[in-house]
């Protein structure tokens, strides 16, 4: 059972930089986070707990007020409005409007069981949890007739056992395709031990049962990794981005350029490629998401390597970036690396 009660807070929080999966700057919460059942996903944290029996959800009682009220909300903003609770309150969508009115780029977040909203200005991700096949069909339809002018896609929280299996991803791949999604990514999820609990009833997994052996005697991090990887390669081979797309992607801005070397930065480390490489180039995308003057301005004045902060290998991945190809070199490499089936080759558990 779950219980809303109203209340005056709005969560809001802020990032100097931007972070995996959704690369926002701020983001906005209008309900409390532990809203789903029996598996509740906090996609602030990328953390799954189980529901209690009787759970209480928090809803904003007044958003534009709140919003109104905050200070300086940096774009882009993430309203995270998942869950049932969307379905019956609508503060996801309200807050949504109020920044379309202050023209404030913005990335709404929901999930199979939510709600898509009326406005078709701002992207939107859908999270595909619970993995509701039929459900999540009709929400990629509905986003494909609405959606003309943003883009939209899906992103799949890796939770083993549910979210692992080649052939529901394979299918969910295609109706995203045929639906017209921009986008079709991996969230990697930290699933804690009631979670696993919950998924083992749900499931009805026997303590003899492998997978019950897998889910809570085993490290299923290989698994995961290598289903995030085979994610990425089936978007690759249906034209779709391997990546939740922040707004305004196609623009050259200080912030896309972090988000482009933090997204190289972070697969480096995932697939264990030269991680003192990849530990610059993540420190050279804060210092791009601090830097007063954009990069575009710097490249045309003179050369991004007057930039002292800049390693050498991040310095020519936006040179080319800034000079039109959406895929450097060595970004193109590295993805290469990343976009490995586990059909082909990325390693799973030897145990699965």
């Amino acid at each position: 059972m779950i219980l809303y009660r109203k209340a005056a807070q709005l969560l809001i929080r802020r990032k100097s930089a931007p972070e995996p999966p959704f690369w926002c700057a701020t983001s906005i919460a209008p309900y409390g986070t532990r809203r789903g059942a029996p598996v509740s996903i906090d996609y602030l944290t990328s953390r799954a707990t189980a529901a209690p029996e009787r759970a209480e959800v928090t809803v904003c009682e007044n958003v534009r007020d709140e919003l109104e009220r905050a200070k300086q909300l940096a774009a882009p903003v993430l309203v995270e409005a998942t869950e049932t609770a969307e379905v019956v309150f609508r503060r996801g969508e309200e807050a949504l409007r109020f920044l379309d009115d202050q023209r404030i780029d913005a990335l709404y977040l929901t999930s199979t069981r939510g709600a898509i909203p009326s406005s078709p200005l701002s992207p939107v991700t859908i999270a595909a949890w619970p993995f509701e096949m039929a459900r999540l069909s009709e929400l990629f339809a509905a986003s494909g007739a609405r959606f003309q002018r943003a883009p939209w896609g899906i992103a799949i929280p890796v939770i083993y056992p549910i979210t692992t299996d080649l052939d529901a991803l394979s299918e969910l791949a295609d109706r995203a395709r045929e639906s017209g999604a921009s986008f079709f990514a991996a969230i990697p999820i930290d699933v804690d031990a009631t979670a696993k609990q919950a998924i083992a009833n749900e499931l009805q997994l026997a303590g003899s049962d492998d997978r019950y052996a897998m889910l809570f005697h085993a490290d299923a991090a290989p698994i995961h990794l290598a289903t995030e990887r085979h994610i990425a390669a089936l978007a690759a081979a249906r034209g779709m981005r391997d990546f939740v797309v922040p707004p305004r992607w196609e623009e050259r801005s200080n912030w896309n350029a972090a988000v482009l070397l933090t997204l190289l930065a972070s697969r480096m480390i995932a697939l264990e490629l030269d991680l003192d490489l990849a530990g610059v180039i993540a420190r050279s995308a804060r210092v791009v998401a601090d830097l007063d003057k954009p990069l575009a301005r710097i490249a045309e004045s003179a050369s991004l390597s007057i930039v002292e902060a800049l390693d050498e290998a991040s310095t020519d991945v936006l040179t080319e970036w800034l000079g039109g190809n959406d895929e450097p070199s060595f970004v193109q490499y590295v993805n290469e690396q990343w976009r490995l089936s586990r059909s082909s080759g990325a390693p799973p558990s030897p145990s699965y």
